[in-house]
């Protein structure tokens, strides 16, 4: 199977929080059904983006994105040779320095459309990444600004846009942690 074809399974499995995912699911759909090239930043305008929604027992890791000024999870653009979810667990370890591992099943878990910088569009696919619950460490040329919250204030603190995000993930831990 392709990646692009492993990528439409799994954001046609997403079950959409809200009407912003729900566009967003209908839009990447489209984009992946019909771009020529899904991750090179340089070449196309639209392009495929991978986060990490980083959580332990302390709750989720969000940093204040030092271009943007606001408060978002880690995450990026894909490298050459790279998978999307790998790219997540990059951004992670690279923009936190925390130790992390994609979160069994490794699946996209939300989806999310939005303008990046230069004027281009990303197509942002989420993982939920764990980590042990130790103080983040980022390196000197990342934010320094990268600390655990709690899911309401997460949910106080995240960019508006990411709320039902936020809620989802905060939904299928508290599920994850009934089951075990």
């Amino acid at each position: 199977m392709s990646i692009r074809e492993q990528l439409i399974r799994e954001v046609q499995a997403i079950e959409p929080i809200d009407d912003r995912e729900l566009e967003s699911k209908h839009l990447t759909l489209e984009f992946l059904n019909t771009a020529e090239e899904l991750f090179d930043e340089d070449l196309v305008e639209h392009h495929i983006t991978a986060s990490a929604f980083v959580v332990s027992q302390r709750g989720m890791i969000l940093h204040l994105h030092r271009k943007l000024g606001i408060w978002v999870q880690p995450g990026g653009h894909i490298d050459p040779g790279e998978l999307p979810h790998e790219a997540a667990l990059r951004e992670t370890v690279e923009e936190t320095g925390l130790p992390a591992s994609l979160a069994l099943p490794i699946e996209i878990f939300h989806v999310d459309v939005h303008p990046g910088p230069r004027g281009h569009t990303h197509y942002d696919v989420r993982y939920i990444v764990s980590s042990d619950p130790v103080d983040p460490t980022p390196p000197p040329e990342e934010s320094q600004e990268v600390y655990w919250f709690d899911f309401p204030e997460a949910l106080e603190r995240c960019v508006p846009t990411m709320r039902g995000a936020v809620t989802k993930l905060a939904n299928e831990m508290s599920r994850r942690t009934l089951e075990d």
